[in-house]
């Protein structure tokens, strides 16, 4: 159902049964799955694909160009998965040339109000951004992490999968998985214990992760002390996903602990 007074151009692939409330303008090159609907006032354009089963609330803005003065009208795109919720006034930028063009959004996420996605961002599934988060260009959101209102995540910066960022964070440095960081200027705190449980992840896990961090930040030398676990801690999968975070990528410092020595 289609209320008359959207404006669809004629090019856009949109589903049958897409529900698309008053007012809202969707682009030439804009594709929508089965069962996603659009409340109201919603702006979608560019070369934007939108999954199934999502929920759009009024006033969105999805395809807009990039806010990067570096951006010279080159093709770029954003692509949503299925089973999304985006609250009222989220914006989503697709992505540049010096970041491959193109702006991912996975499975089963909730963007709260006001949040915004920059250009050539990657978030996978099962994310919570809350209130008015605002998240910089470039930036990697991990599976099943959830991020605290009004945080400011900075350019090229990385959130691990289950890691939690408390509210009003400033994340200038990245969060490794299953961490849990808030700050003014984002330290490591510890594990995120209470998503590790939702999660399921067994108690003798959780207590080799913590025994994990309990080392590698028992100095400022982490690196070093990574190499110099013993194997059993080190052959743990979940320890495994850590350190393959910290040697992954190195655009950002790693979020230590405030009182580390």
């Amino acid at each position: 159902m289609i209320h008359h007074t959207s404006i669809i151009d004629s090019n856009a692939k949109i589903s049958n049964d897409v529900e698309i409330g008053p007012y809202c303008v969707i682009g030439p090159s804009v594709e929508i799955g089965s069962n996603t609907k659009l409340h109201s006032h919603i702006s979608i354009k560019g070369n934007t694909k939108i999954g199934k089963n999502n929920e759009i609330f009024p006033f969105v803005s999805i395809g807009t160009p990039p806010q990067d003065l570096k951006y010279k009208g080159e093709k770029n795109s954003i692509i949503i998965g299925d089973n999304n919720k985006f609250r009222e006034y989220v914006n989503i930028n697709p992505g540049t040339s010096q970041g491959g063009t193109i702006t991912k959004i996975g499975n089963n996420n909730l963007l709260m109000v006001y949040c915004h996605v920059a250009h050539d961002c990657y978030l996978g599934d099962n994310i919570v951004l809350a209130n008015n988060v605002q998240v910089g260009g470039h930036v990697t959101v991990e599976n099943n992490a959830i991020v605290g209102g009004s945080c400011a995540i900075h350019q090229f910066s990385r959130i691990g999968r289950l890691a939690m960022v408390g509210g009003m964070t400033g994340v200038l440095s990245d969060v490794i998985p299953f961490g849990l960081s808030l700050g003014n200027r984002n330290n490591l705190v510890g594990l995120n214990l209470i998503g590790l449980r939702r999660a399921k992840i067994s108690n003798d896990n959780i207590k080799i992760l913590q025994k994990f961090y309990d080392e590698i930040f028992s100095n400022h030398n982490f690196r070093s002390n990574i190499d110099n676990l013993n194997t059993d801690l080190k052959d743990n999968k979940y320890v495994k996903i850590i350190i393959d975070f910290i040697n992954s990528d190195k655009k950002r410092p790693i979020s230590l602990p405030q009182n580390i020595k």
